[in-house]
């Protein structure tokens, strides 16, 4: 073992309590893991341990925080793009599973009981969805209708008090991997990716936002560079987008740029330690949390906080399980993790479920 995987290892033992990704209390669960090519649960591939990276260039946080193993998912998905938190459960709509990549599924997790829920699909199965919640809503915003490409510009509501979706004003264009927020009692869609096939796949710097009164789409300030699987968070006022690729993860990007809603312009902050794509971006007690997400020949486990006063980065524990193309959101005093695929690429899936809490 080399010094960077054994500090890695450390890092594990201290901040999760385990060693080890396939024995950090899984092992009950049965296998967690499905290939897209073929049916049927698989262990984790070996492959996995070799592409996963934990250690971050970012100072280290006093409080490192710790892990803790959830209820794993239904079935093995990826490919969602990202969560939302809706009256303390975690949504997931869309992504691959079960040998698809145009899954229409919608499920959350209730943490009260520690158990996930089947919801009404979606009416337009696609991954890569945007997902957020604005005013009570849950909001499932364009996506891909094969395998990371051929985007749709479909737009739907859902509606909890009747488990309803519904269909709204479709995006200007079609697009995948949108950055979905809720800002200034409007839906911002941030960035994103075109292309009917993996040649002609391109980032946008698109940057629209959705006028739930008045059903409609209007322009704003584009992102200074276009880019797709990013994270996208509202803190203190403005809206972060985090890292992500430039038309492919070969080329991921640190970049980190806030948008004032009143000026209609973008700012440059400090940029991501751990330049990624397909990450998880969640606000956890007044800090922005990156976690996971890939690059060429790696899946990330890095948890790295930004400290938005202070403009600064640190180093918290790391993902037990490093993934991509995951679902995170905040329930209660955890960032809950769910999905995710473990190697490089959509080839395999995962029910891994892992929260993150400072105690």
């Amino acid at each position: 073992m080399n010094r960077r995987h054994f500090l890695a290892a450390s890092m594990i033992l201290l901040g999760a309590g385990r060693a080890h990704a396939q024995s950090f209390g899984h092992e009950g669960h049965g296998p967690l893991y499905e290939s897209l090519r073929e049916p049927g649960r698989i262990p984790r591939p070996e492959i996995a341990a070799s592409q996963a990276v934990f250690d971050s260039p970012a100072p280290r946080a006093a409080n490192p925080g710790r892990w803790i193993v959830r209820a794993p998912m239904p079935v093995p998905r990826s490919e969602m793009a990202w969560a939302a938190s809706m009256d303390g459960r975690m949504h997931l709509v869309g992504g691959y599973g079960e040998q698809r990549v145009d899954r229409p599924w919608h499920q959350y997790y209730d943490a009260a009981g520690d158990r996930w829920h089947e919801a009404t699909a979606l009416p337009l199965g696609a991954n890569h969805v945007g997902v957020a919640v604005l005013e009570g809503k849950l909001y499932a915003i364009g996506g891909f209708v094969e395998q990371n490409r051929k985007p749709h510009g479909e737009c739907f509501v859902w509606e909890p008090a009747d488990h309803h979706w519904r269909r709204i004003r479709p995006l200007p264009r079609p697009c995948g991997s949108v950055a979905c927020v809720a800002y200034g009692g409007r839906l911002h869609g941030i960035a994103g990716a075109i292309g009917d096939t993996f040649a002609s796949k391109k980032s946008v710097d698109w940057h629209l936002a959705y006028d739930p009164a008045g059903d409609r789409w209007e322009e704003r300030a584009p992102l200074p560079t276009g880019r797709d699987h990013v994270g996208a968070v509202v803190a203190g006022g403005l809206i972060h987008v985090i890292g992500g690729r430039v038309d492919s993860f070969h080329t991921n990007s640190n970049l980190h740029h806030t948008y004032d809603g009143d000026k209609d312009a973008w700012t440059f902050r400090n940029p991501l330690p751990t330049a990624r794509s397909g990450h998880g971006a969640v606000l956890y007690r007044g800090r922005i949390f990156v976690i996971g997400g890939e690059g060429t020949h790696r899946v990330f486990g890095q948890n790295e906080g930004y400290d938005p006063a202070a403009d600064r980065w640190e180093q918290y524990a790391p993902m037990p399980t490093p993934r991509h193309g995951l679902g995170a959101a905040l329930i209660g005093d955890a960032i809950h993790v769910a999905g995710g695929g473990p190697i490089v690429g959509g080839g395999v899936q995962s029910a891994v479920h892992e929260a993150f809490t400072l105690g």
